[in-house]
């Protein structure tokens, strides 16, 4: 596969993040995905009930914004376009003109899609890599794969999700976090 401009190839998949020197962050037994934002109804929907739905496995290369390339990668998960048909669609009862879906993560990240990319075929509640079940250092126990974008929007430790009529301001909580996005500027 070719790499896009910039992009360089190597032979791991590295646990990135901002907050890398830092343990993942503990995860609730069992674990939940909110609902939230522009629904009518407030839900917390377990990790568990993804085995119910259709999966999907894919081979994808992870672009970290830095410059690196992880090539090949096999994902493993749900669709995000099926999660909301079978569950938010049917359960949350979305509010007309969602046009943004907001990712949080449990250590606090945050990362915006607008609507239809997040509906993009290859795009992913995954829970396995490889194979097997998520490690912490890749998003445990489940994580937004897009992998059309740079990493830093395919948001790790999935913890809540929240549906949007405009695009939310600028998701990123912690200073350090908002100062490296400002460096390194915004990208397709």
């Amino acid at each position: 596969m070719s790499l896009p401009p910039g992009q360089r190839a190597i032979g791991y998949f590295p646990r990135f993040g901002i907050s890398f020197w830092e343990p993942p962050p503990l995860i609730a037994k069992p674990a939940l995905i909110r609902l939230a934002g522009a629904v009518t109804h407030h839900l917390e929907v377990p990790v568990s009930r993804l085995a119910e739905l259709k999966r999907r496995d894919i081979l994808a290369d992870f672009h970290c914004v830095t410059g690196w390339t992880a090539q090949g990668l096999h994902w493993g998960g749900v669709s995000f376009r099926t999660f909301y048909e079978s569950v938010i669609a049917s359960e949350a009862g979305p509010e007309p003109g969602v046009s943004h879906v907001l990712f949080q993560g449990a250590d606090g990240y945050r990362a915006t899609l607008a609507l239809d990319d997040a509906f993009d075929d290859d795009v992913l509640l995954a829970d396995q890599l490889g194979g097997t079940a998520l490690d912490s250092d890749h998003g445990a126990p489940v994580r937004l794969l897009s992998p059309k974008q740079y990493g830093y929007k395919s948001t790790k430790h999935l913890s809540c999700i929240e549906l949007h009529t405009r695009e939310p301001a600028d998701g990123h909580r912690k200073a350090v976090l908002r100062f490296l996005v400002w460096l390194v500027k915004p990208h397709p």
